[in-house]
């Protein structure tokens, strides 16, 4: 593996506090620009008389490109300079909006969004590389705490922002909206960028912790075949999930990604013992806090990520509340959520993975008592408007899982695969959230038709979400015996 070059003492950059600012900002509009999409959908379809596979689409394009091109674009990011790249997939990011915005019919808009996904591909594994790069130690922390702030705050916002474009904008410009406003927003990240970012903002074998080979060609140390190899596999893998209601054929792809995988792991370590720059360092898995917070991470998003979906459907289906009464649900849980990241991002060098394990403990407790208020709520006991104080666990757990997972998880990783090694944790979260929601949703809907009862569907699909993130829980309890 590559060695950071530990003789050199690190000098805090004075600016890395602005440049901070400027990837939450980016990172933000991102995020909301995911959460705003969910609530409107329903405008989407009518407004473009698209049908039920375009508006899926709408979801899963962004989701597959996002999810295809992170570890490369990471890796690239290391070797080629982070700065830049961030930029880049900024601008991508704005432009496919404004595409996405001015979109005549479906197919248009399908086209932006997986442009869209692209973009938001390129800049997120640069933003944590470049907080990998920038902070150390407790700051680093904090750094972290603060992105998982403002994950909580997005996801807050997001859907209340999404229902008053559209209610101010009417049905067919207020879904347009909810993509235009990422403009101001992504120019503004540009700029600021531009001001901020050190120069230069593109590199070859140095500044940023690269690890490109000395006298290599810049084409060799991105491993274009490893590249292509994972982001087949990746592609393989999630398609079936996104794609198996309206074409059941697409699970034959799922082993065709496994041996995809298998592949590129031998051309992995073949490369680099002829002396070529892997796009991945197959040695980071022999650190143990890696391998095991990204497992964590994967288990975790397998599962969690199910609960805003189970709680939308039957908050609208089950109980017929409206779209943005079913958003009002996760608001005090998305709150509560920037808050707890915040206050473990100061403290995870302290306490460590004890945090996560908390965490994941407040995750279960309202994963149980949401069974509770489901069953009591259809028994006529309670109202429905309980589950906002048990799901407001969960979002206490959102803060002291995710943010400080990610700090431990990447503590130990050499700088120069800074950006590919949270790519691939990142990768991790992709697939487990789109094999969870599929997985996860189709057992609660199998139970709904053998039961007829929504009450008792949510609770299957609580309880298979609590299995899941009891094995991340095994997992995260592991990993604090292994750190002695």
């Amino acid at each position: 593996m590559t060695a950071n070059k530990k003789n050199v003492p690190f000098k805090p950059d004075p600016a890395r506090w602005r440049i901070l600012i400027v990837l939450l900002v980016a990172l933000f509009m991102s995020l909301v620009g995911v959460s705003i999409v969910n609530v409107a959908l329903p405008s989407i379809q009518h407004g473009l008389h698209a049908s039920q596979s375009d508006i899926q689409w709408v979801l899963s394009g962004y989701a597959l490109t996002f999810g295809v091109v992170l570890v490369s674009s990471g890796r690239a990011g290391d070797i080629m300079g982070r700065g830049g790249l961030f930029l880049i997939g900024t601008l991508v990011f704005t432009l496919s909006s404004v595409a996405a915005g001015l979109a005549s019919d479906a197919t248009w808009l399908n086209a932006a969004r997986f442009v869209q996904g692209l973009g938001s591909g390129l800049l997120s594994p640069q933003g944590i590389g470049m907080i990998q790069q920038y902070f150390r130690g407790a700051e680093r922390g904090r750094a972290f705490g603060y992105l998982g702030t403002v994950v909580g705050f997005s996801v807050a916002v997001g859907p209340v922002f999404g229902g008053l474009l559209i209610q101010l904008g009417g049905a067919d410009l207020g879904w347009r909206l909810t993509f235009l406003i990422n403009v101001p927003v992504g120019l503004v990240t540009i700029v600021l960028g531009l001001l901020w970012f050190p120069r230069p903002f593109f590199s070859h074998g140095g500044g940023e912790g690269q690890a490109a080979r000395p006298g290599g060609s810049l084409l060799r140390s991105l491993d274009p075949v490893g590249a292509t190899l994972l982001g087949l596999a990746v592609l393989a893998v999630l398609f079936p999930f996104m794609e198996s209601r309206t074409a059941p054929i697409t699970w034959l792809l799922l082993p065709a990604g496994l041996i995809l995988a298998y592949v590129w792991v031998r051309w992995e370590r073949r490369y680099a013992r002829l002396g070529g720059s892997p796009m991945v360092d197959l040695n980071i898995f022999s650190i143990s806090s890696f391998t095991n917070g990204t497992l964590i991470m994967t288990l975790y998003f397998l599962g969690m990520t199910s609960v805003w979906v189970l709680v939308a459907l039957y908050v609208q289906l089950g109980t017929g509340r409206s779209a943005l009464e079913a958003g009002l649900f996760g608001v005090p849980a998305a709150l509560l959520s920037a808050y707890t990241a915040d206050w473990a991002g100061k403290r995870v060098m302290r306490y460590g993975r004890r945090i996560v394990i908390g965490g994941i403990l407040l995750a279960l407790l309202g994963l149980g008592s949401s069974m509770l208020i489901a069953l009591l709520q259809d028994k006529g006991l309670v109202n429905i408007w309980w589950l906002v104080a048990t799901l407001s666990f969960i979002g206490l757990a959102q803060g002291l899982v995710i943010s400080p997972n990610q700090a431990l998880t990447l503590a130990d990783v050499p700088l120069s695969y800074a950006g590919s090694s949270g790519a691939i944790m990142q990768t991790g979260q992709r697939m487990g959230t789109s094999i969870g929601i599929a997985v996860i949703t189709a057992a609660t809907f199998a139970t709904l038709e053998a039961t007829a009862s929504w009450a008792i569907a949510v609770m299957v699909g609580f309880g298979v979400v609590a299995l899941v993130v009891l094995l991340a829980l095994a997992v995260a309890i592991k990993d604090l015996r292994d750190r002695g």
